[in-house]
């Protein structure tokens, strides 16, 4: 028996979906959300040139270092000023408000030192190829708190928590050299200078010439000063008050990091010094 055939249905046509809003934008058309990104990318530029500015700055300052019309500057500002972000000083000068400094102090609550300066460490490892170390200050002595082991058979290793002596090893001269001279007597009064090989600094006038030269070159040595066959090079990490809070170093045997390596070395460990304390929210002292 013949089967029926079956009535052939129209296809169903979808219903066109409606085209988002667009708006010009320097002569040209982008979504209509372009515009709300735009004033959120001028106003965090306000607040960091407020921050980059001791004292505050005028409205035509700010005008001119974003390149803005005073107007658009004008309004970003009333903005920011009704959120709480800025305020006017005496003088009507802009200034950073009590409610981004909120802001960054949440930040600096949550930081936390080595698990932002490990990768940098490794990083520091990987291009020196020597072992890099972290550490601070405590009790008149430098505590390492962090280490990445290079891959060499002869190779610096120590034990998390292990002390040195401040004047005769690199993180801790690069952290006095970055103390003013009332924090280094201080901070040396508690262990002294004592000798631990015969290239050991002991005497305080030639480590006041040695600290100069470390502030000249922007890091430190431990040219076998704490062990024989153990040269090291350090940096120290500033943080948000422009203080050293640390010190990042390089460290491995006399035959491998020999004086013509140190100069390069020692602005290979600046650079990712200063890259952790970017990181952190630091900034070196402003002289």
């Amino acid at each position: 028996m013949p089967t029926k055939p079956k009535p052939i249905r129209p296809a169903r046509r979808s219903r066109p979906q409606p085209k988002p809003a667009r708006v010009a934008v320097r002569g040209r058309e982008a979504p209509a959300g372009a515009g709300h990104t735009q004033a959120l990318s001028r106003g965090l530029a306000v607040l960091e040139a407020l921050a980059a500015t001791e004292g505050g700055a005028t409205l035509t300052a700010v005008a001119d270092r974003l390149s803005l019309p005073a107007p658009t500057a004008h309004r970003l500002l009333a903005t920011l000023e009704q959120a709480g972000y800025v305020q006017q000083g005496a003088g009507g000068e802009w200034l950073v408000g009590v409610r981004a400094f909120r802001v960054g102090s949440a930040f600096l609550d949550h930081r936390n030192l080595v698990v932002h300066a490990y990768p940098h460490l490794k990083r520091l490892m990987e291009q020196s190829g020597e072992t890099t170390n972290l550490a601070v200050i405590d009790d008149g002595e430098a505590v390492v708190v962090e280490q990445v082991q290079c891959r060499e058979l002869m190779r610096m290793s120590t034990k998390l928590g292990a002390r040195a002596p401040l004047h005769a090893s690199g993180v801790g001269k690069a952290m006095l050299a970055a103390m003013p001279d009332t924090a280094v007597s201080s901070a040396l009064a508690k262990r002294g200078l004592v000798g631990h090989t015969a290239r050991t600094i002991t005497s305080r006038e030639r480590l006041a010439l040695e600290l100069e030269a470390i502030r000249g070159r922007g890091y430190a040595i431990d040219d076998e000063e704490h062990a024989d066959g153990l040269r090291c090079v350090a940096a120290p990490i500033w943080d948000e008050n422009g203080e050293a809070w640390a010190a990042i170093s390089l460290a491995g045997p006399t035959s491998r990091i020999t004086p013509a390596r140190v100069d390069g070395l020692g602005r290979l460990v600046r650079a990712i010094a200063d890259d952790i304390t970017l990181a952190l929210g630091g900034h070196p002292p402003r002289r």
